[in-house]
């Protein structure tokens, strides 16, 4: 006679069994003994694993099953974290532009101390500086942070844009351009940036950070030597700089 009947019985293949006492506490991978996690901490290592993936071989290198495999779990406990490769991709783009935004700003503290027009000038450049070389020391993180998300993926039909972003300036995307345009604001108090010129600026300054970098990753400039990818990098910000300040003239105008 069976004792309690399906506690003695074998899980189903692929799906992972609570241990003893659990209540479900825990999954187990479907690596034969492997490694086994506490309710909640599933999704993070898979996340962690899935950052790993993109950081050497750029979005087309997050897939699920490689998560679950790197994790030491199943698929089937994988998919219980993260309905598919679209809400994983776009967990691990949302992880990238926070990595980006933090090098941003840590980039703006180094000159933090100053005031006045030099001080917000520094702080432009060093911005830029930042941006640009998150890019180029994460070329894997950086390609997944703003990989395009087709019409239909569960985003805003016709827009390619995720669900709940409304527009540019939020949702989707939104904090390096809020760190840009606080930045813009500090120049602007500072005198530095005319106030005439400031309406828009964050996104043709976006715009041309962007495009150095994917100039540089998957474009022409990736030809260059390291010295000559450094100084067209650098000279980058210091142009984006020079344009926001130049004298106003009869052509001037904001975007």
């Amino acid at each position: 006679m069976r004792a309690n009947g399906a506690a003695t019985g074998a899980a189903p293949p692929g799906r992972p069994r609570p241990a003893a006492g659990s209540g479900g506490a825990t999954e187990a991978g479907g690596t034969g003994g492997g490694s086994r996690y506490h309710h909640g901490d599933l999704r993070n290592a898979l996340l962690r694993a899935a950052v790993a993936l993109a950081a050497e071989g750029g979005p087309d290198a997050v897939v699920l099953r490689a998560a679950a495999r790197q994790a030491g779990v199943s698929a089937t406990a994988a998919y219980r974290h993260f309905d598919g490769h679209g809400e994983l991709l776009g967990a691990v783009a949302e992880h990238a532009r926070r990595r980006l935004v933090t090098r941003m700003e840590a980039a703006r503290r180094q000159t933090r101390g100053g005031t006045g027009r030099e001080a917000a000038r520094e702080r432009l450049l060093t911005l830029g500086r930042g941006y640009l070389g998150f890019a180029r020391e994460e070329p894997g993180l950086y390609r997944t942070a703003f990989r395009h998300r087709p019409c239909g993926s569960a985003g805003r039909p016709g827009t390619g844009t995720p669900a709940g972003s409304p527009g540019p300036r939020s949702g989707w995307g939104s904090r390096p351009l809020a760190v840009l345009a606080a930045a813009l604001d500090e120049a602007v108090a500072a005198g530095l940036v005319p106030a005439g010129r400031r309406a828009g600026a964050e996104l043709s300054a976006w715009a041309m950070l962007h495009g150095a970098a994917m100039l540089l990753l998957d474009g022409p400039l990736g030809a260059l030597g390291e010295e000559e990818a450094a100084r067209v990098l650098d000279r980058v910000p210091h142009d984006i700089v020079a344009g926001l300040t130049a004298p106003e003239g009869p052509g001037t105008r904001s975007l």
